[in-house]
């Protein structure tokens, strides 16, 4: 039986993720913090990804971008074509003191379909793959145990498609990709797609959000 969850985040997409604008962001740089860890992670429109990790306590910092393709410095209308490799990612740092990387995998594999390939609702394309960029062997074990313990509970109803990859390269998306939703809040696709899914999101993981 597909989780429940599952079928609460299953909300038509309206539109594709953006429309492309001409702003690029400068690239940033990961916190220098032993204490601090940093995981890249696709899961279909970043603008969704980064709204619900942004709620998350313990995650310190939430950047869009692009990521495991071949072109450099990638534009979202190059991404949007297909050709460039590139996935539409979060990177996403938060402290393992507070919130342990098994979290951040729950939370990952529990706001979307991981058993569609390439395609959240209405977002098609390679773009939107389910992914897992890891940094360490120690994210990438822990990775793969918890992908292996899903697939054998048959939590889904489909075998997980979600690729678990070692990181490869990063590149900021535009200036106006960031914080996408807590500044677009009146925006169609964040009313009708991420406004539903953020709300039972809240109520499913309660106790594990900023106050």
């Amino acid at each position: 039986m597909r989780l429940t969850l599952l079928t609460l985040f299953a909300v038509t997409c309206l539109t594709a993720c953006g429309q492309p604008q001409n702003t690029k962001s400068k690239p940033t740089m990961s916190s220098s913090s032993d204490k601090l860890q940093t995981i890249y992670l696709g899961e279909g429109c970043f603008w969704c990804t980064e709204a619900f990790f942004q709620r998350i306590n313990g995650v310190i910092s939430v950047e869009s971008g692009y990521g495991g393709g071949f072109v450099e410095n990638p534009t979202y209308e190059q991404v949007c074509d297909k050709n460039t490799g590139h996935v539409e990612i979060a990177k996403i740092v938060f402290d393992p003191a507070i919130v342990p990387f098994k979290d951040i995998l729950e939370v990952f594999w529990k706001t979307h379909d991981p058993t569609t390939l390439d395609r959240q609702g209405n977002d098609v394309g390679p773009q939107y793959k389910s992914v897992i960029y890891y940094v360490s062997e120690a994210q990438k074990t822990e990775a793969l145990a918890y992908k292996e313990a899903l697939d054998k509970s048959g939590a889904f109803d489909a075998p997980i498609v979600t690729t678990i990859e070692p990181f490869k390269n990063y590149y900021p998306a535009e200036n106006y990709h960031q914080n996408y939703y807590n500044n677009n809040t009146n925006q169609g696709y964040c009313r009708f797609v991420i406004a539903p899914k953020l709300e039972k999101f809240e109520k499913v993981f309660k106790e594990k959000l900023k106050h």
